[in-house]
């Protein structure tokens, strides 16, 4: 059995994945559908019977609107699946290297996107103080922040 293959199954039995009759539903309710080739319809399909699923760029397509879910007629906890495939694919090592690149960001400034010249000009058009009330206006905060990290292995999972 490959690796991972076994809490794989484990978290599609969780959500009752198979359960689906690929009536469609989740598809035309999905935006990031309409914009990328995300089709959530087939991802549910192949995750219930393909554990390379998990290496799959359209996994990470997902926004978690949530739409698909709710309007499942099989009442499936799609977006909770897929949530849960992608952390057993990062616990493996399997991360697209945009999202690295979001994480070490994050390790290194406290943001995912950090604020850069275009957006404090934008802030200050819109009327607002040049940085945020995050880490960027309170650096102190900074060091919470990595500590959160570090305390759930945060760089060790993604990593960095």
């Amino acid at each position: 059995m490959p690796e991972g293959t076994a809490s794989l199954e484990s978290a599609i039995g969780d959500f009752d994945i198979l359960k689906c009759m690929q009536c469609g539903t989740c598809s035309g309710s999905c935006p990031s559908g309409r914009h990328t080739v995300l089709n959530i319809r087939r991802l549910v399909r192949r995750a219930a019977r393909d554990p390379e699923v998990m290496g799959d760029e359209t996994l990470w397509m997902c926004t978690t609107c949530y739409n698909c879910q709710e309007r499942c007629p099989r009442a499936i906890r799609i977006v909770d699946a897929v949530l849960r495939i992608r952390e057993i694919a990062v616990h493996q090592g399997i991360i697209l290297d945009t999202h690295r690149k979001v994480a070490g960001l994050l390790l290194e400034t406290g943001h995912a996107v950090p604020i850069d010249d275009d957006n404090i000009e934008k802030r200050k058009q819109l009327g607002l103080s040049e940085l945020p009330s995050t880490v960027h206006s309170e650096p102190e905060s900074l060091d919470e922040v990595k500590e959160l990290l570090k305390s759930c292995d945060f760089e060790e999972i993604v990593g960095e």
